[in-house]
């Protein structure tokens, strides 16, 4: 007895370790914020990935068009872009494999002691923004519908990460951003820092997506393992999605990101979180391919993608398809 109990012992060692040995490892970037987190994170902490046996290493960087560069120099696998950086993939330097969520949480900044009431008064300020982001793009709405053009305001490219230190210090007089900076710029500023604008102001004509993406090289590659990692993601998103575990998403990303747990939590209202089911008929229905269209359109519109392509160009619909068999 002993000894067939040392020889199931012995087997299920080896297959445990042959399991551990078979697993793929991925570097996978993401940005630090609750909506660049919420899905992958919770893979992570729930298992998922390693139930696809993928091992899962986040990195952090500031904006989507840094993560490209990165995946680009080899050192990411996989990433998550915002909605600005969605031009890049439309010139084919990155495909899209799934649809993370609609966003909200991007808005043009603006200090009253600069004398800015309206969109209108930004003529002449010092305005910064993060170049190739939804910074940039949310900065483009606003100047259009102001009547105002690049050249009437001065301004100032800068690393999303240095948008709110520029903001609070006073060395800019207003500036394009996004969630969590945003909170933190306002609650800094005593009152003085107001919202211009947001993504709800241009919903007639623009979708904020965000988005998981893969290089073409890689994915022709490496298909297998964007596939389990989009089935991973899904699981995910059912779990984050639910309200009743907002709080347990918000605290892993909080963690992450070294954030106090209601600095995460209050990010829950920058989107609409789907869950999988939903993502599916937003897929089956074509309303996921009519969103990147009008995404694409918007881009069009204020000359930062010069021609149209069409989405199936760029967006793996049938990898989303497949993991959801």
């Amino acid at each position: 007895m002993k000894k067939l109990f040392a020889l199931v012992l012995a087997l299920a060692l080896c297959l445990s370790v042959t399991a551990f040995a078979a697993a793929e490892d991925i570097n996978v970037a993401y940005m630090p914020n609750y909506a660049s987190l919420w899905s992958v994170l919770t893979g992570i902490q729930q298992g998922y990935f390693a139930e696809e046996g993928l091992n899962v290493t986040l990195y952090e960087f500031a904006d989507g068009p840094t993560i490209i560069a990165a995946m680009e120099n080899g050192s990411i696998s996989l990433g998550y872009i915002g909605p600005g950086a969605h031009k890049l993939c439309i010139a084919g330097r990155a495909n899209i494999f799934c649809m993370s969520q609609i966003g909200n949480s991007d808005t043009v900044l603006a200090s009253k002691k600069a004398g800015i009431e309206t969109a209108a008064d930004l003529k002449g300020k010092k305005v910064g923004y993060a170049s190739g982001t939804s910074s940039e793009m949310i900065l483009r709405y606003c100047l259009n519908d102001a009547g105002l053009t690049w050249d009437d305001i001065e301004a100032y490219e800068m690393d999303a990460s240095a948008l709110a230190n520029a903001m609070i210090s006073g060395t800019i007089d207003a500036c394009a951003c996004w969630s969590p900076s945003s909170g933190i710029i306002i609650n800094a500023s005593n009152g003085d820092v107001f919202s211009l604008c947001s993504n709800v102001d241009f919903a007639d004509r623009d979708v904020s997506l965000a988005s998981w993406i893969v290089l073409p090289k890689y994915y022709e590659e490496n298909k297998d393992i964007v596939l389990r990692f989009t089935r991973a993601l899904y699981k995910a998103i059912d779990y984050a999605s639910n309200p009743e575990n907002f709080e347990q998403v918000a605290a892993w990303v909080a963690a992450q990101c070294a954030q106090d747990v209601d600095v995460a939590l209050n990010q829950t209202g920058d989107a609409a979180w789907p869950s999988s089911a939903e993502l599916k008929t937003l897929l089956e229905n074509g309303t996921m391919a009519s969103y990147y269209e009008v995404q694409q359109q918007g881009f069009i519109k204020t000359g930062a993608v010069e021609q149209e392509v069409p989405v199936e160009n760029y967006v793996l619909f049938d990898n989303m398809a497949e993991a959801f068999k």
